[in-house]
C-alpha cells in the first residue's frame, strides 16, 4: 500500500512541475514572453551589452511598445540588471517598424 501512494504523489508532483513549467513560461509582460525577454536580456546589461539576437527582435515583433515606455522610470528594470536606456534602444537597433516615442 505504501508504494502504491509513493507512485502516486511522484506522478503528482510530476504533472504539478509540468503545469507549472507551462504557466511560467506563458507569462508575458507588454506582449512579450518570458523567454522574449530573457532572449533580449544580454542587449540591454551593461558594461558590455551585445547586439540583439534575431530571436530578441523577433520576440519584440509583437510588443505593446507604450507599455514597455511605462517601465523606462521604473525601479524594476534596474533591479533585474536592465540598462533602461539600453532598453529603449531595441526597437531602433531591430529596425522595427514605428519605434516607440517614449
Amino acid at each position: 500500500m505504501k508504494m502504491g501512494i509513493a507512485k502516486f504523489v511522484i506522478v503528482a508532483l510530476l504533472v504539478a512541475s509540468i503545469i507549472n513549467f507551462e504557466l511560467s513560461s506563458a507569462q508575458t509582460i507588454c506582449n512579450v514572453s518570458m523567454n522574449g525577454l530573457m532572449e533580449c536580456k544580454p542587449a540591454v546589461t551593461k558594461p558590455n551589452p551585445k547586439s540583439p539576437t534575431s530571436a530578441c527582435c523577433s520576440a519584440l515583433t509583437h510588443a505593446d511598445f507604450k507599455c514597455l515606455c511605462s517601465y523606462k522610470n521604473s525601479q524594476i528594470l534596474p533591479s533585474l540588471g536592465i540598462d533602461p536606456v539600453l532598453a529603449m534602444q531595441l526597437p531602433q537597433k531591430c529596425k522595427l517598424p514605428h519605434p516607440p516615442n517614449c
